[in-house]
């Protein structure tokens, strides 16, 4: 709880990352929630692990362990033999009770146009699970305008466009969620004014806030909160439309 709004860190990663060599751990991240009000946080992996199976478990551990502050998503490489990466999202959601999946096409060059495609989508769908879509670097396949075609595909699915495109490809995103209302925009990494170019053209109540790194808790969630906005929409964008979409029961 900061100045009276609840926060929900929706985009928080445990574990060790083999691209970038940063080790998260989960002592560090409750402090960090703790110092800056942090309610809530979704963890996922690094889209780069040695073992994606132990990444999920020591998420799961956190979670178990922090139920009332933790969430859990899954990722993993999406080029496995497709009943491998079927059985491992079964198990996350199904047994470790994770509440999304991740697409990083920075790391996991997964074109969302393709065909090729089709099955993690469906997977997702499957078992309930909603897409959290890396954008921004890695472009082309990490554009944002690459989820309106799956997202029309799989209506009833929802996705949520993770960093809004980076700030490069912020407009893009803002287009994204215009003409698909199952996509969600996640607003780390934009300038203060970009968010209020897209808070122009998408509600609030499809708008979130994450941090993505530890580094960056303070300032995402004080650029929200110093925005001029109705209490509702900061509320919306810090906490409910994240809740709404990972964990209905906690919202």
């Amino acid at each position: 709880m900061r100045d009276g709004f609840r926060l929900y860190d929706s985009h928080a990663h445990l574990g060790v990352s083999l691209h970038s060599g940063r080790v998260h751990t989960l002592d560090a991240l409750l402090r960090d929630m703790d110092r800056h009000g942090v309610d809530r946080s979704l963890l996922l992996p690094f889209p780069v692990v040695e073992d994606y199976r132990a990444t999920h478990d020591e998420i799961a551990r956190a979670v178990r362990a922090h139920s009332d502050r933790l969430a859990g998503a899954a990722s993993l490489y999406p080029f496995i033999p497709e009943a491998e990466f079927r059985q491992e999202v079964r198990r996350c959601a199904e047994e470790l009770g994770f509440r999304a999946l991740k697409l990083q096409p920075q790391y996991q060059a997964l074109n969302p146009i393709s065909s090729r495609s089709d099955f993690f989508f469906a997977t997702a769908l499957e078992f309930g699970l909603p897409v959290i879509c890396h954008t921004g670097a890695g472009a082309p396949f990490a554009l944002p305008s690459l989820f309106i075609l799956p997202a029309r595909k799989f209506p009833e699915l929802r996705f949520v466009l993770a960093h809004a495109g980076g700030g490069l490809y912020a407009a893009e995103a803002a287009v994204a969620a215009t003409v698909c209302p199952n996509i969600y925009v996640e607003l780390s990494w934009l300038a203060p004014h970009q968010v209020r170019m897209v808070l122009e053209h998408v509600p609030a109540s499809r708008l979130m806030i994450g941090s993505d790194l530890p580094d960056n808790l303070e300032a995402e969630f004080s650029k929200i909160l110093g925005l001029d906005l109705p209490r509702e929409a900061k509320q919306d964008i810090l906490w409910n439309t994240a809740a709404a979409v990972f964990d209905a029961t906690t919202s």
